[in-house]
């Protein structure tokens, strides 16, 4: 498998810690970690590979280094890159919004004709509403690591075995 680059912004580290825990999975070889606090649009040009991230805060809104980075995907040719998302949200006190900042990333991507993979189902989630489901599905790795933080390494094993056969 190629290299792949992780974007992810993080303020209490939870983030963080999900986004080593996956470039654990994928193989220290496979992947690159970048916080997008020190990341720009020449980073993720590099990569054919690209999954991004951040939680979603208060009310459903992106991490704030999350916003300011969103931008740099608009200087980005994503025609021949796959990408994937996680998320991380709180599904019970937070059910209206769960990963809400997920769905916020995808729909930046759309607009940019990307090749989004790694949608999952939402069994087993428990939350009331998600701009991240889309045809039933979260539309990527959807994380809750307040409520069912016990599910989170299943979850990243089954989901990097999903993108090793999406990721071709």
């Amino acid at each position: 498998m190629k290299k792949i680059g992780i974007f992810y912004a993080s303020d209490t580290g939870n983030t963080e810690i999900v986004a080593e825990k996956l470039k654990q999975v994928l193989g220290e070889d496979n992947a690159v970690l970048y916080n997008v606090s020190d990341a720009d649009a020449e980073d993720i040009a590099g990569f054919n590979y690209v999954i991004f991230s951040s939680p979603t805060w208060g009310r459903g809104d992106l991490q704030d280094d999350f916003v300011e980075f969103i931008e740099e995907l608009d200087k980005v040719n994503f025609s021949d890159k796959k990408v994937a998302l996680f998320g991380l949200g709180d599904g019970v006190t937070y059910d209206d919004t769960f990963v809400d900042a997920m769905g916020q990333i995808y729909d930046k991507l759309i607009e940019k004709s990307c090749h989004v993979v790694g949608s999952v189902s939402t069994e087993g989630y428990n939350y009331a509403n998600s701009m991240a489901v889309r045809e039933g599905k979260f539309i990527g790795l959807a994380l809750d690591e307040d409520n069912q933080a016990e599910l989170t390494d299943e979850r990243i094993e089954k989901w990097v075995n999903q993108l090793k056969n999406e990721f071709l």
